[in-house]
């Protein structure tokens, strides 16, 4: 099973021909988002089926945890109008791929990619070779699962982790600023609130709260379920895995009959003589 983080995977190639304003239109970032499925399917074509996983909205770590990536909002609302086409162009290739190709393709309210691609290894991964397509670091601690590996599509290279269970515990513990969670020593707020710094995370105290970890009074410190809620992927609330497997089983079996047409229609010529990678 090929796992695409499909969200980081449309944004790169958006903001690849951003860089080139006579290449920032529909047209052309739909076919470098297609060339990446063909290129990544044949890369890894040992791992079998691809399954397209997407973010959507009302996240429900954002409900648990309201400061959970809020600073990526204030990013975005810095520059609406770049953001808006930026989203618009995303949405419309997102849904094109969702109705024309054969791949399952799993978008569930509440629900980030990573819960899919959580949810699809813990289900897949005894079975069968599992191949994670993310730069997310996060995925590391997936290896915990046999058979799963990581390929980053940024450093085009495997995200090895050689101790994933030891990797999960310092990132609940040091917390993830990108996300908006801050450390275990840190308030809810740390990132929020101007002027406001985490407290530092040194060595030592780190080290300390590793050993710390293996009692029970661990559990209990106030930021450890903040900050496992947030960054444990299983974490995720049991009625949302079901509902990511539920339609993951109701999407198998879909044809390639419309591959032909599309390729016509968007005038995809470039792409046509390798249909059959696709």
């Amino acid at each position: 099973m090929l796992l695409i983080d499909n969200n980081q995977i449309i944004l790169a190639n958006i903001f690849q021909a951003a860089k080139d304003t006579e290449n920032f239109n529909e047209d052309y970032i739909r076919h470098t988002v297609l060339n990446s499925y063909r290129k990544y399917r044949m890369m890894f074509r040992e791992y079998g089926e691809l399954v397209v996983c997407n973010d959507s909205c009302n996240y429900w770590r954002k409900q648990w945890f309201p400061h959970y990536k809020q600073n990526r909002k204030k990013t975005q609302d810095a520059a609406p109008d770049q953001w808006k086409e930026v989203y618009s162009i995303l949405d419309v290739i997102r849904e094109e791929i969702k109705e024309i190709f054969p791949y399952p393709n799993i978008r569930i309210q509440g629900a980030e990619a990573d819960d899919i691609i959580f949810a699809l290894t813990k289900r897949f991964a005894q079975q069968e070779k599992i191949m994670i397509l993310s730069n997310d670091k996060d995925f590391q601690q997936l290896q915990i699962f046999p058979n799963v590996k990581q390929y980053s599509t940024n450093k085009k290279e495997l995200m090895e982790c050689a101790d994933p269970r030891g990797y999960l515990l310092e990132h609940i513990i040091k917390g993830d600023s990108s996300d908006g969670v801050p450390n275990m020593l840190s308030d809810d707020d740390t990132f929020m609130t101007d002027g406001k710094r985490q407290t530092v995370m040194t060595a030592k105290r780190l080290e300390a709260l590793k050993k710390q970890s293996e009692e029970s009074s661990f559990y209990e410190l106030p930021n450890y379920i903040r900050n496992k809620t947030m960054i444990d992927l299983s974490s995720i609330p049991m009625a949302l895995e079901e509902s990511i497997l539920d339609s993951y089983q109701e999407q198998q079996g879909k044809g390639r009959e419309k591959l032909f047409n599309y390729f016509i229609d968007h005038k995809l010529k470039e792409l046509l003589p390798s249909i059959e990678e696709f």
